[in-house]
């Protein structure tokens, strides 16, 4: 596995996420649920179960399920403007996850509390470092900082750029992942190296041989190139749209269309904000499914991060997490 320099370097990362490398597998909707998640820890990094818009019910089968594929740690993802967080969390509680995942903006109050009660360790998202230093003062017990390379929602600032302004700063105080366009073992050496405890990759494990995405929904991955994916586009000032990355098709279109029908149920007072934005989360939700699911790689949504060029097959889960820690043992032994 990893070299004596390597393992060093993820140190703090692995000691936090009790596995073997402090490699995460990236929350992905319809994507990383119990198959992919389980693999994942099992080849020694980190699984994440993504939450997304499921129900309480759902997510607790979806733990139930992971945890009869892997007796390894492994955690779960929540979005912080879920309707029900409060019961996701202790949906976590009752199945003993050890690490949750906050995502999708600041945690509403009384999340962070609930998740350190039931005994987890919290991780939060921190798109910039006054961001980071607000939620370290909240209790996290570490961040994960995404560039805007990354597949899905995504933030405004490059990955290197987030790196440079939030390592050199907080590194020392608590573990910190980087996140977004990773797609080979160099750049992890390159990170680790300036203090980052571990990244998160998603966009690389889509085409896993354990992931139950599409067929379709692979070859247009195994096609695609860092220029395919690209960030949706906000219509209307009024509706803070979270810009999503994703290879461009007909359904690109069709959020535009969305975005507008939404606007005019604004203007109609037929919606309020936070149910403007919950129609938006729902059309992405659905949008994925087809594409992820149903494979339909036309219409629906085919969330994919810049790496995406760096996908050239189908592997084993253990064989991905293998080639990345061989580029990032030569790259450190070169230096």
């Amino acid at each position: 596995m990893a070299s004596a320099r390597l393992r060093e370097l993820m140190a703090r990362g692995t000691a936090l996420l009790g596995s073997e490398v402090a490699i995460l597998c990236g929350a992905m909707s319809w994507v990383s649920e119990r198959h992919l998640v389980s693999a994942v820890s099992n080849a020694g990094g980190f699984g994440l179960i993504a939450c997304g818009a499921m129900t309480p019910e759902l997510l607790d089968a979806e733990i139930a399920g992971t945890k009869a594929l892997t007796g390894r740690p492994f955690g779960v993802n929540l979005i912080t403007m879920h309707p029900q967080l409060m019961d996701l969390i202790a949906v976590c509680a009752k199945h003993g996850v050890g690490h949750v995942v906050l995502a999708g903006g600041l945690p509403p109050k009384g999340s962070i509390e609930a998740i350190k009660e039931s005994g987890a360790k919290v991780i939060c998202f921190a798109p910039a470092l006054a961001l980071a230093k607000k939620l370290m003062r909240s209790g996290v017990d570490a961040l994960i900082i995404e560039g805007m390379e990354a597949g899905g929602h995504i933030g405004p600032v490059a990955t290197g750029v987030l790196a440079q302004e939030i390592l050199p700063e907080l590194a020392d105080e608590l573990p910190i992942f980087v996140a977004g366009g990773i797609g080979r073992g160099e750049a992890i050496a390159s990170f680790l190296e300036m203090g980052a405890a571990g990244v998160q990759l998603g966009t690389r494990f889509v085409c896993a041989t354990e992931s139950i995405a599409h067929p379709n929904f692979k070859k247009a991955f195994l096609r695609g190139n860092a220029r395919d994916a690209i960030a949706s586009v906000q219509i209307d000032p009024r509706l803070p749209v979270i810009p999503v990355r994703a290879l461009k098709n007909a359904g690109t279109e069709a959020f535009t269309a969305k975005q507008r029908e939404v606007a005019q149920m604004l203007d109609d007072g037929k919606v309020d904000m936070a149910a403007a934005q919950l129609e938006i989360e729902h059309f992405w939700a659905g949008a994925l499914r087809r594409a992820v699911i149903d494979g339909d790689i036309e219409n629906g949504s085919v969330m994919a991060g810049q790496s995406v060029g760096m996908v050239t097959k189908e592997q084993p889960v253990a064989e991905i997490i293998a080639e990345l820690l061989e580029q990032a043992d030569a790259a450190l032994g070169g230096r």
